[in-house]
């Protein structure tokens, strides 16, 4: 049987996408990329803002066409939006067979053997249930970089966002189980492990009393085969100054951080429940460069959030201008059913949104731009991607660069390199967001 499967959404979702397939490929399931061949299709969407829950939406619409045709003997939704809206999309899609919740993926070889049998079963469970962890995936990034998902859900409750009522609370995986996973990857091939969770600082106080992040990026370290480890999603008031020390002092750990800020407005971070204020924020980032001056801060910033007035706005452009982030991202506000914001007077309109959003990045461009001009002449590790058509040239990422969020290096060389490999070069110089460089050395083994 052939099962063709779409994941939706977030790292964090591709990563329960891959524990799905390890379960099924363990019983024996094939998988196919071509829809039209497959018996069986699985769906793990996404719902955190409007622009994916359409796609989620849409491509359950494009797959129940598939099942009308009589060729798909199943057809089961996963995720975020099956978690959130089960009963809407049961009652409204009747060619979807079976919904399973967050946290309920490990049931997805039993919800399949389920339908196949002619029963439809549905299965939600609690959001304080324990994530899983430690468990055989089926990695779908190319092998050689991985993510490690360190924990579940969310406490934070800002305004916006609906995460804690799809995700449950905050649920780390215990440390045993992440670094068997890690050894795991390792001897897949992965060289590069990017740990992911809503936040990924707060690890370890729910199990352990005390957040265990410092630790869990030592062990990490000590795994063979591993290179690079970056770290995704770090709320800026929950960084310690354990956790710089250990990104400093082990080479393994990639100079770089993600950390969402969303707005440069006092009055903003405080409607959207967020728990800094521009200072503390502007106090973390210098003692975060004054410790390790290479360190690359990603961030991202939300426009048009409810009230958001002209001078809102102007305090976070100013802010932006002033701290020249190496890194941002902007979404435009999205208003979600049953979180407080939506329901907050002084919805902004979408065009004003959008038009801050493109100011926003306007001025980022800038600081991007002259940031990958001042790259000029430095010499960096940087691991290959993959290899121009037709070119004698290579895509690399430096450690400034997460996969698919951040930009590129290109290598121009007649060096036969594999994806994953890692060279050092010389940057040579810089095409808006990206760079070229030049190999200095042989190629690491």
């Amino acid at each position: 049987m052939n099962i063709f499967f779409v994941s939706l959404g977030c790292d964090k979702n591709l990563v329960d996408s891959e524990v799905m397939l390890g379960m099924l490929r363990e019983k024996g399931y094939c998988f196919t990329d071509d829809e039209t061949q497959a018996d069986a299709v699985v769906i793990n969407t996404c719902c955190f803002i409007n622009d994916a829950k359409e796609e989620s939406i849409n491509t359950i619409l494009e797959m129940a066409e598939l099942k009308k045709s009589g060729r798909l003997k199943a057809l089961i939704v996963t995720g975020c939006l099956a978690q959130r809206y089960q009963e809407e999309i049961q009652s409204e899609i009747e060619e979807v067979d079976a919904i399973i919740g967050t946290s309920a993926i490990e049931t997805i070889v039993e919800t399949l053997e389920e339908v196949l049998a002619g029963k439809h079963n549905n299965h939600i469970e609690s959001l304080d249930k324990a994530p899983l962890g430690g468990k055989e995936r089926v990695v779908t990034t190319g092998g050689y970089y991985s993510y490690l998902k360190i924990a579940e859900g969310c406490n934070k409750h800002c305004t916006y966002c609906i995460i804690p009522k799809v995700r449950g609370n905050y649920r780390s995986v215990p440390m045993e189980k992440l670094l068997a996973e890690a050894a795991q990857l390792a001897k897949k091939g992965v060289k590069e492990l990017i740990l992911v969770a809503q936040e990924t600082t707060l690890y370890g106080t729910d199990l352990y009393g005390e957040k265990k992040l410092p630790v869990l990026l030592h062990e990490l370290c000590r795994i063979e085969g591993l290179e690079w480890i970056r770290i995704l999603y770090c709320y800026p008031e929950e960084i310690t100054e354990e956790l710089i020390q250990t990104i400093k002092e082990e080479p393994k750990i990639c100079h770089y951080l993600d950390i969402p800020i969303q707005s440069g407005s006092d009055r903003i971070l405080k409607l959207m429940g967020r728990r800094t204020n521009t200072d503390q924020i502007r106090n973390m980032i210098s003692k975060l460069r004054r410790e390790i001056p290479d360190i690359c801060i990603r961030t991202t910033f939300i426009t048009g959030f409810p009230t958001e007035t002209e001078e809102d706005f102007t305090d976070t452009m100013e802010f932006i201008n002033e701290m020249e982030f190496d890194r941002l991202g902007v979404f435009t506000y999205s208003p979600e059913e049953d979180t407080p914001a939506a329901n907050m007077d002084g919805q902004v309109e979408e065009e004003v949104k959008v038009r801050r959003q493109e100011e926003m990045m306007e001025l980022q461009q800038e600081i991007a731009f002259e940031a990958a001009e001042n790259m000029k002449g430095r010499i960096l590790k940087v691991m290959i991607e993959g290899k121009l058509t037709d070119e004698d040239a290579y895509v690399a990422r430096t450690y400034k660069d997460a996969p698919g969020v951040d930009g590129y290096l290109f290598v121009n060389t007649d060096w036969s390199l594999m994806s994953g490999d890692f060279v050092t070069v010389r940057v040579a110089g810089a095409g808006g967001y990206d760079l070229v460089g030049e190999i200095v050395e042989e190629k690491e083994e």
